[in-house]
């Protein structure tokens, strides 16, 4: 009797923990499968693409670099050529575009493309609007179902852990104790003794089910899968060069470095200026006081003469 109701009891604990891993891999093959799908599906420009990975703009550099609308120097700065400045001949495409005339804005000063790429305001709106337009097109990936964040579904992970840990020790030493008779009962028993074994392995199957449905970062490996076709197509020379101008971010800053040395220039006139005024002050204030430290002069006296 005692083997026949360790087997039930065993069997049923084993099956009420399993179900819920047998749910979860259920699930996560679902979403997982529904996921791939989705990004299957996607099709991704190449300056989405660029710009998800944060390389939008030097892939603008490299088209107008090979669209011969700008030239960059050995020090990173980029000038416009005679296309360039010509206003009928833009890109069709808005980045490459927007990159353009920030450039121009800043014409006929060198300026560096990393500092338009943080500092140009306007620049930064278009790409910003580029992006949220294109971001709308991409679908919406369902959540894979992990668990985290539910405080309650946790709790309940912990107490059900505690009892099926209580459970299972008490069934191993009912189990150990008692001495089966007959086919019968030692039948039972190895039911009871694989129940056992197979609560021991509920962790493992959890993880095992997890490890086998992960689908990863499948939308950032299509992101990630191949480089923007403009700066591939650059040679090593200019590659390095956009990298170059892409990686300074205050050296060269076109129009905005002229300003910024005549304000420069401005302040340190009218500092020149207060001290100017201040020196004439303070020899009218020395001049007025020493006036005043003379002793009056006697009346009718003849004022005194010099030397």
């Amino acid at each position: 009797m005692r083997q026949f109701a360790l087997a039930v009891l065993v069997s049923a604990v084993t099956a009420a923990v399993y179900g819920p891993v047998a749910l979860l891999w259920w699930r996560r093959a679902r979403v997982r499968s529904r996921t791939l799908r989705l990004v299957a599906a996607v099709e991704l420009e190449p300056y989405h693409a660029a710009l998800l990975r944060q390389e939008a703009t030097g892939a603008a550099a490299a088209e107008l670099l090979l669209g011969g609308y700008l030239r960059i120097d050995e020090e990173g700065a980029a000038f416009l050529t005679e296309q360039g400045r010509d206003p009928d001949r833009t890109p069709a495409h808005p980045i490459p575009a927007a990159l353009l005339e920030a450039v121009r804005r800043h014409d006929p000063e060198p300026v560096s493309i990393g500092w338009i790429d943080w500092c140009d305001e306007e620049y930064l709106q278009r790409r910003s609007a580029y992006r949220s337009e294109r971001d709308a097109v991409l679908p919406v990936l369902p959540r894979m179902p992990d668990g985290q964040g539910n405080v309650l579904l946790t709790c309940l992970t912990c107490v059900g852990i505690a009892l099926v840990t209580l459970f299972w020790l008490l069934a191993a030493a009912l189990l150990v104790t008692g001495r089966p008779h007959g086919l019968r009962e030692w039948a039972l028993t190895v039911v009871a003794a694989l129940g056992l074994a197979a609560l021991l392995s509920a962790a493992k199957a959890g993880r095992a089910v997890r490890e086998h449905t992960e689908c990863g970062d499948p939308l950032g490996d299509l992101v990630r899968s191949a480089p923007h076709p403009a700066f591939a197509a650059l040679d090593e020379e200019r590659r390095t060069l956009v990298l170059r101008s892409g990686a300074d971010l205050d050296r060269w800053r076109g129009a905005d470095t002229v300003v910024q040395e005549e304000t420069d220039e401005d302040d340190d006139e009218d500092d020149d200026a207060w001290l100017d005024e201040k020196v004439w002050w303070e020899d009218a204030y020395e001049y007025r006081a020493s006036d005043e430290d003379e002793p009056d002069a006697a009346p009718g006296a003849a004022p005194a003469s010099s030397g």
